[in-house]
């Protein structure tokens, strides 16, 4: 049956920045689809309700409160997954974003950030893991871009180059990791989490992200965690080193942050 390529049972994944939105949405789809989680966000209050629903689901989940930028997070996890489950299949690199900002009030402390929290955390769990990855046989790593890393708008110079450095990271790190471990992308478009309630909050903006969507409408986090298990699975077995654009058909910023041009 074609459906049983989709199955995750008895695997085990990391999910980032799994407290809610995209990461919780991941989180609890891998579990439904029978993996066991570890699970980190900086907020244990909203890990312990991610938790419940993984059990509900009949699956484990271990919850770590921190932040994935605190020295020592990425062994931390891997040392977890391996402890409480000896194994480790799947990773799911989901923490990131950066406010928008004019360039010239973005510094160099800000951009650097915006890199360390979109991209460096990636590499460094990604590098930690890869040593248990081996000893799966359908090893896969999930770095949660964003069609900024893509597209061009005034005010996400910090983003979208973090974005679209992540993008490349993940195009090179699957050459260095074939044949044994996979590694793609997803591309969210406008999704609705927290994260945009301060647009998707306003009639007017939220009217705008719609009309520049040619589906339409703003997308939901299942529609990401769809897209994770699919990278995940063994039906994309033949699958690595490609992003995959969860965007509503996009092909331009679909919400303008009207900054004015510089003045001399």
């Amino acid at each position: 049956m074609i459906l049983d390529a989709f199955s995750l049972t008895d695997r085990v994944a990391i999910v980032t920045g799994a407290g809610r939105g995209l990461g919780a949405a991941t989180a609890i789809g891998f579990a439904e689809a029978g993996a066991d989680v570890v699970i980190s966000a900086r907020t244990q209050s909203q890990l312990d309700e991610v938790s419940k629903a993984v059990e509900a689901a009949g699956r484990r989940a271990v919850a770590i409160a921190m932040s994935s930028t605190d020295a020592g997070a990425a062994e931390a996890l891997v040392q977890a997954a391996e402890k409480e489950f000896g194994r480790l299949d799947i990773v799911v690199n989901n923490v990131g974003g950066s406010m928008p900002m004019p360039f010239l009030d973005t510094t160099p402390k800000v951009f650097n950030e915006a890199f360390m929290f979109n991209v460096t955390t990636a590499f460094s769990l990604t590098q930690q893991a890869v040593p248990l990855l081996l000893r799966s046989p359908g090893a896969a790593v999930i770095n949660i871009t964003s069609t900024m890393g893509r597209v061009r708008e005034r005010g996400y110079v910090a983003y979208g180059t973090a974005k679209a450095a992540l993008i490349h990271m993940t195009e090179l790190l699957a050459a260095d990791l074939a044949p044994r471990i996979r590694v793609n992308a997803i591309s969210p478009g406008s999704i609705a989490t927290s994260a945009l309630e301060i647009v998707s909050g306003s009639p007017e903006l939220k009217a705008e992200l719609e009309s520049k969507t040619p589906l339409g409408r703003i997308g939901v986090p299942e529609e990401i965690a769809a897209a994770a298990l699919y990278l995940a699975s063994d039906a994309a077995a033949y699958v690595t080193g490609k992003v995959l654009d969860v965007d509503g058909g996009i092909e331009a910023a679909n919400l303008s942050m009207k900054l004015p041009d510089l003045a001399p």
